[in-house]
């Protein structure tokens, strides 16, 4: 079996550092967390410029090659509504790595990101909802089914697609949890891999609590059959639960040292 995919979260434009990096074409402060990152145990890196609808193209190209060429053309996820950004940053990308990661398409109106993923032979997020929040584990199925057979009508390999069930904050929408996990588990009996945006789940909890909720719930959801995830690869306790259970479940052999490698 292979490795839980670590997906770095941190080049994000909520983050008022990269969000003035990115205006200003400043390269240190992306290198900076890339790098922090890829040595914690992230191995693809999110990339994240929002809807970017003014410059979104020039922006994502630079990004890319930015990463690429200072971290050894590291695998890279591109996060954006913007479908020509999204292919601006295919375009430019060296892919000796892995695959560019759509992130993400739906069942709505993203729908067509599968499209862009098809023609260009990218992997993709496949986000399970289409207007709003999925009210229950069966209306996430429908829509992950449907994302399945579009994807599969334009030739995708199902194992490109990361199926994401929608992770919930835990304070507010206590009672999805359990949902979510069951979506987990369905999709993983169909033979799919999925995909999850774990800080979601501790969102509003206060910092000493929000490590915590995240290693435990990361580790229901690869119990349940989770196969990656996006995720603050800085958090110790996090990186140790998930290295943990990789080789509990047999993707990793155990030696003393399990937790360095």
């Amino acid at each position: 079996m292979d490795r839980f995919l670590v997906i770095g979260e941190r080049i994000h434009c909520i983050s008022p550092v990269i969000r003035q990096a990115i205006a200003d074409r400043n390269p240190e402060p992306i290198l900076q967390r890339a790098k922090e990152q890829l040595a914690a145990g992230a191995y693809y890196l999110d990339l994240n410029i929002g809807p970017a609808e003014r410059d979104g193209e020039e922006v994502m190209a630079w990004a890319v090659q930015l990463l690429q060429s200072e971290c050894d053309n590291v695998p890279i996820c591109l996060d954006t509504a913007n479908k020509k950004a999204i292919e601006a940053g295919i375009k430019v990308y060296n892919r000796s790595k892995g695959k560019p990661i759509i992130n993400s398409a739906d069942a709505g109106p993203r729908l067509g990101l599968l499209d862009v993923a098809a023609a260009n032979d990218a992997m993709a997020i496949a986000l399970c909802a289409k207007e709003g929040i999925p009210s229950d584990v069966e209306e996430r199925i429908t829509y992950c089914t449907e994302m399945l057979e579009k994807a599969m009508m334009l030739g995708m390999d199902p194992m490109d697609l990361l199926f994401d069930p929608l992770f919930l904050v835990i304070k507010g929408m206590q009672e999805k949890a359990p949902e979510v996990l069951e979506t987990i588990r369905q999709i993983t009996e169909m033979g799919l891999r999925t995909n999850a945006g774990l800080s979601n789940v501790s969102n509003g909890a206060p910092k000493n609590v929000r490590p915590i909720i995240d290693a435990t719930y990361c580790a229901m959801a690869m119990q349940c059959g989770l196969t990656a995830a996006i995720v603050n690869p800085c958090d110790q306790r996090l990186m140790e639960t998930i290295k943990t259970c990789d080789m509990i479940k047999g993707n990793m052999l155990y030696a003393d040292s399990y937790l360095e490698l």
